[in-house]
């Protein structure tokens, strides 16, 4: 059963702030191709924070802590700004080659009004954003999706509509990963660019980190040629492991 709650819609509401991080920028999907069966990269516990940049909007700090919890993982990011906050989270579980969402929830405000959305395993025909997110950023590389022939991406939004992207990894070669510098330090990343399907002139450039499952080491959101939002990572901090 889909659980929502609603507040008093506001022209330009939270929801806008945390469709544009959250949703739009982090919350993405997996491949809908067949799943290569080499053993996929393991996950490990880490805790970042990003410096989040919206076009008309001040910037913000998003918390993003992906931890274990025996049987199953759990995916949280949260932000707040002086006016908005939001809060998305998916319990998952996984084995080596594939993932499956088991519990969504998101919540997010402005100036004291907001919505929340819950979906269980049964509202979920794909996988949710978070455990999207995870997914694809295990996958990447691991699969044919050049820009020549992209991979078809499925996955539900927070109210649990399907949606439809495409991706590639954006580089020469995607055994050999790229490395970028960012505030949080040099890192390996995999590049990925995702693509609006219905809206061509939009799409999603994601570094992710290839042996840390989830991570997000830097992102940009364009439209109309035009940088809407930007992510990078400002800190990271695993838990009972090195750090990259």
């Amino acid at each position: 059963m889909r659980y929502v709650t609603r507040g008093i819609r506001h022209p330009k509401s939270a929801s806008a702030i945390l469709g544009a991080c959250l949703f739009s920028l982090c919350g993405l999907a997996t491949a809908d191709t067949p799943q290569d069966e080499q053993t996929l990269q393991a996950p490990h516990p880490f805790q970042a924070q990003y410096r989040l940049e919206i076009r008309g909007w001040p910037g913000a700090t998003i918390t993003h802590t992906l931890s274990n919890e025996g049987l199953h993982w759990l995916s949280d990011m949260n932000f707040a700004v002086a006016i908005a906050r939001g809060e998305e989270r998916s319990r998952f579980s996984i084995d080596d080659t594939s993932t499956r969402s088991l519990l969504y929830n998101s919540s997010y405000s402005l100036l004291g009004i907001g919505d929340s959305y819950q979906l269980n395993e049964s509202d979920i025909s794909s996988l949710d954003r978070q455990a999207a997110l995870f997914d694809l950023s295990r996958r990447a590389g691991h699969e044919d999706c050049m820009v020549s022939t992209p991979c078809d991406i499925e996955f539900v939004d927070h109210r649990g509509r399907d949606e439809h992207f495409q991706y590639y990894v954006d580089q020469q070669n995607i055994n050999e990963p790229n490395t970028i510098t960012i505030p949080a330090g040099e890192f390996e990343a995999t590049r990925v660019t995702l693509i609006d399907k219905e809206k061509p002139d939009r799409y999603l450039h994601i570094n992710f980190h290839p042996d840390w499952p989830g991570l997000i080491l830097s992102a940009e959101y364009r439209k109309e040629g035009r940088r809407q939002t930007y992510l990078t990572m400002t800190q990271f901090n695993p838990a009972g492991g090195n750090a990259p």
